[in-house]
């Protein structure tokens, strides 16, 4: 089985201000603009590299309604995307400052370089350089004209996750194959942090599961993670994992077909919101092909299975006020 973060869902207020921040600022590729399956009233965006990779996708939720994330334990608490070297980070930590994002300075974590900074809705970001042994020809930025090619990012390096029974976590993931290669403390904090890699030399990945029993649960909201996503390669692995879940009885949503792919949805012991999605999946290429710096001259991409409700998804979407 590969073991990957196959993508990450955030919550944002406003979906204009999402893409030209991701798009127009950080240089993502938009990949689709489309909307929620379960709700379709809501904007929903991906992005990716230039070559819509599983590992590389961010996509986001428009609720423009409720309050912002708490902070507190037993949540997905930040994003770290990769970046080609620790030249990279110095030039972002120049760039961010530049356009007024707040960014924290190079810091090292888990003996590594890594620059945090908050993406709009006080969504919790960083980046982080890739490894030694990962080649920059294995990955395959967007080429967007804003971000040099030499410091664009990548993809996903990892997800944070505050939890307070982090033993119960780390093993779910063990048992997924994911494995343990640290222990650290939390930056100058005293909780501790257990360490997973997917030992893949060609897309590495880590979990950083941080201990946390003094904080009360955070309640998600706006600028928070909704969830992340973790990679099988077909359908096949994916209805076994379906069956593991369901003898262990957690709360699941049974597989699902997005067309994109198929996943399953499930909580885990410290109720953090698990996807598991296939590789495999259909999407009109033609699609990839609509970027532009304006949000309004992207078109809407809809399942086939939605399509017959374009006109009234158009027309909802452009009622409601999308800052």
């Amino acid at each position: 089985m590969s073991v990957k973060i196959h993508h990450i869902s955030i919550i944002n207020r406003y979906v204009k201000p999402t893409f030209n921040f991701y798009h127009n600022l950080l240089g993502l590729k938009l990949l689709i603009k489309t909307i929620n399956q379960d709700d379709h009233s809501m904007y929903h965006l991906f992005f990716s590299d230039d070559q819509q990779r599983v590992g590389t996708e961010l996509t986001f939720f428009e609720i423009s309604e409720g309050k912002e994330q708490s902070f507190g334990t037993n949540t997905l608490e930040r994003t770290v995307l990769k970046v080609p070297s620790v030249e990279s980070l110095k030039f972002w930590e120049n760039y961010l400052e530049e356009h007024d994002v707040c960014q924290y300075g190079i810091e090292e974590f888990n003996g590594a370089p890594i620059l945090r900074f908050d993406a709009p809705d006080n969504t919790q970001m960083a980046l982080v350089a890739l490894k030694d042994f990962e080649s920059r020809e294995n990955f395959f930025p967007y080429d967007s004209g804003i971000i040099p090619i030499e410091h664009a990012i990548v993809g996903i390096g990892a997800i944070q996750m505050r939890v307070q029974y982090a033993e119960a976590t780390k093993t779910e993931l063990l048992q997924a194959g994911w494995e343990e290669i640290n222990r650290t403390k939390f930056f100058t904090s005293q909780n501790e942090v257990i360490i997973l890699g997917n030992q893949n030399s060609h897309f590495y990945q880590e979990v950083h599961i941080i201990q946390d029993i003094k904080n009360e649960i955070a309640v998600q909201g706006i600028g928070g993670i909704h969830h992340v996503a973790f990679g099988v390669e077909n359908l096949a692995e994916l209805e076994a994992i379906d069956q593991q879940i369901q003898a262990k009885n957690f709360r699941n949503s049974g597989v699902k077909d997005r067309e994109f792919f198929k996943s399953i949805y499930y909580r885990e012991p410290n109720q953090l919101l698990i996807e598991i999605a296939t590789a495999e999946g259909s999407i009109d290429p033609s699609a990839y092909e609509n970027q532009s710096t304006h949000f309004e001259d992207i078109p809407l991409y809809l399942p086939h299975y939605l399509s017959d409700i374009r006109a009234q998804t158009e027309a909802t979407l452009a009622e409601q006020r999308h800052e």
